[in-house]
C-alpha cells in the first residue's frame, strides 16, 4: 500500500496496456500518476512536481522528447529525472534521448525488474544530490552564524569565497575542487562561535591573555568541524585551522611555514584578509583597493604565499566583479575589535 511520504512517478504512454504494465510493476512501491499525451504530462507535473518520470518517445501530437525539452525549460521541473520507455532501439535513438536531456534509457518490451532497478537507482541519485545539498547549506548557515556574532553582515563569508574559489582556479585547481573550496571557506572562522564576549567584542585593543583566547578560535573552529576523511567538511577543517597560519612561519596555532600549510589556508587568508582589509567595519574604515594590494604585496614572502598574491593580482578583474556583486549596504552600529578581523 502506497502512502504521501513514497516517490511520486509520472508514467506518459498514449497505449492505456503499456500504463497498465508500468502500474502492476511500480504501484506497491510508488505512488503514480498517468499520462497518455505531452500536454497532459506537463499539466500534471505543474500540479504536482514528480520525483521521476517515465516518458514514452513516439506518441501522436507532442512526441517525447519534445516533452522532455518542455520539463528541461521550466524552471520548476528541470532538475526531475526523465526516463525514456520506447520500443526505439537504435543507438542513434538512444543518443537522441540522452541530449535531449534524459538520464536513462530502456527499451520495449520492458522488463520489470529492470524497470524498478532503473527506477530506484535514479531516485537515490536524485535523494543523494539533495543530502548533498543539505549538507553544504547547514554548513554555509553555520559559517553566517560565525560572522553575525562577529557583528559582521554574512556579505564577508560570501565574497572571500568566492575570492577564494577564483585564486583557487588560477593555481590550478580543479573545477570539483574549487566547487568544494567555495563551499567550505564560509566555515573558515566558525571558531569564534566559542570565544567569549567580552573579547570577541571588546572595543579596545585586546591585552596578551585576550590576545591569547581570540587565536584560539583556529582550533575551536577545527574541533567544531571535527575529523573527516574527505570531503567539503575535510577542506572546511583545514581551512578553519590554517587560515591564519603565515608563509614566514610567524602566524597560529601551529607556526607553520611555507607550503607546510595547506594549498586552501594559504588561498583563504589571501581571500579573508582582502575582503577584511577592503570593508567598511564599526571600528574602521574601508582600505581602497590600491591600499589593499599594496599589503597584499608588502607581505609577500611574510604573511603570504608570493606565488598567489602574484595570481590574486592577476584575476583582480573577477574579484572586483565579486566585490560589486555582493557590496555591502550599511553596517549596523556595533562594538567590535580590529583583532577580531585579523
Amino acid at each position: 500500500m502506497t502512502t504521501v511520504n513514497q516517490p511520486l512517478i509520472l508514467a506518459v504512454d498514449d497505449e492505456a496496456s503499456n500504463l497498465q504494465l508500468l502500474r502492476q510493476i511500480l504501484q506497491d512501491h510508488f505512488r503514480l500518476r498517468f499520462a497518455k499525451d505531452g500536454p497532459r504530462a506537463l499539466e500534471l507535473a505543474r500540479e504536482e512536481t514528480p520525483d521521476l518520470i517515465l516518458l514514452d518517445v513516439m506518441m501522436p501530437g507532442m512526441s517525447g522528447y519534445e516533452v522532455c525539452a518542455a520539463l528541461k525549460a521550466d524552471p520548476a521541473l528541470a532538475a526531475v529525472p526523465v526516463i525514456f520507455v520506447t520500443a526505439l532501439n537504435d543507438t542513434s535513438d538512444e543518443v537522441e534521448g540522452f541530449e535531449a536531456g534524459a538520464v536513462d534509457y530502456i527499451t520495449k518490451p520492458v522488463s520489470p525488474p529492470i524497470v524498478r532497478a532503473r527506477v530506484r537507482t535514479h531516485l537515490s541519485l536524485v535523494r543523494m544530490e539533495e543530502l548533498r545539498a543539505s549538507r553544504l547549506e547547514i554548513v554555509q548557515r553555520l559559517g553566517l552564524a560565525a560572522e553575525y556574532k562577529d557583528n559582521e553582515t554574512g556579505l564577508h563569508v560570501i565574497r572571500m569565497s568566492h575570492f577564494a574559489r577564483i585564486l583557487g582556479l588560477a593555481a590550478g585547481m580543479t573545477e570539483a575542487e574549487v566547487d568544494d573550496l567555495l563551499h567550505a571557506a564560509p566555515m573558515h572562522d566558525v571558531g569564534k562561535i566559542g570565544i567569549p564576549d567580552r573579547v570577541l567584542l571588546k572595543p579596545g585593543p585586546l591585552d596578551p591573555d585576550e590576545w591569547k583566547i581570540m587565536q584560539s578560535h583556529a582550533q575551536i573552529g577545527a574541533e567544531i568541524i571535527g575529523h573527516h576523511d574527505h570531503g567539503v567538511l575535510a577542506l572546511a577543517r583545514n581551512i578553519a585551522l590554517t587560515h591564519h597560519e603565515k608563509w614566514d612561519g610567524s602566524g597560529y596555532p601551529n607556526g607553520l611555514a611555507g607550503k607546510d600549510i595547506p594549498l586552501e589556508g594559504r588561498i583563504c587568508a589571501i581571500a579573508d584578509v582582502f575582503d577584511a582589509l577592503t570593508s567598511i567595519r564599526p571600528y574602521k574604515k574601508a582600505w581602497t583597493e590600491q591600499e589593499a594590494l599594496d599589503f597584499l604585496v608588502k607581505q609577500k614572502g611574510k604573511h603570504f604565499d608570493p606565488e598567489l598574491v602574484d595570481l590574486f593580482l592577476a584575476q583582480m578583474p573577477a574579484i572586483r566583479a565579486i566585490r560589486e556583486r555582493w557590496a555591502e549596504q550599511e553596517v549596523e552600529p556595533a562594538a567590535a575589535s580590529m583583532q577580531a578581523a585579523a
